[in-house]
């Protein structure tokens, strides 16, 4: 786990083993560095969510359990990034609302401001990030 403060700008980033058992702790751990930044309950709620389902899409979809998460936080937005090994893009579809699975990327796309997926720069899998627009944490 790395924590640095850098011109208004702060970063948290860690390695996680994505298990169903792991998931509430990053989920705590997230709510904790957001809250620590000074960003309000509606804005940590949707992080949340976004970042649940980005990491069920990394134990679903990716060859790997392993991935990184990063958040960062500036003036503008937090960031939130979540890396892994697979080279598969995730995409939005329209929801089957009948069905038990298949809103991940569509609830994060309805949910961040920004959103996207970028292969990693040493080719090593992808980048998924989404950004919330906002200046409450800036203090």
């Amino acid at each position: 786990m790395a924590i640095a403060a850098q011109h208004d700008v702060r970063l948290h980033e860690e390695e996680l083993s994505v298990e169903p058992t792991q998931l509430a702790e990053a989920r705590r751990t997230v709510d904790a560095v957001l809250r620590e930044w000074g960003y309000e309950q509606d804005l940590r709620s949707s992080a949340l969510l976004c970042v649940a389902e980005l990491l069920a899409n990394v134990f679903q979809h990716a060859d790997s359990r392993k991935c990184t998460l990063c958040l960062e936080s500036s003036p503008s937005c937090v960031r939130i990034v979540v890396s892994d090994g697979s080279s598969v893009m995730p995409q939005v579809r329209e929801p089957d609302w009948h069905a038990e699975s298949g809103r991940g990327i569509w609830l994060v796309s309805e949910t961040a401001d920004l959103w996207g997926a970028t292969p990693r720069k040493d080719g090593a899998g992808k980048d998924v990030w989404l950004e919330f627009r906002s200046a409450e944490g800036a203090a």
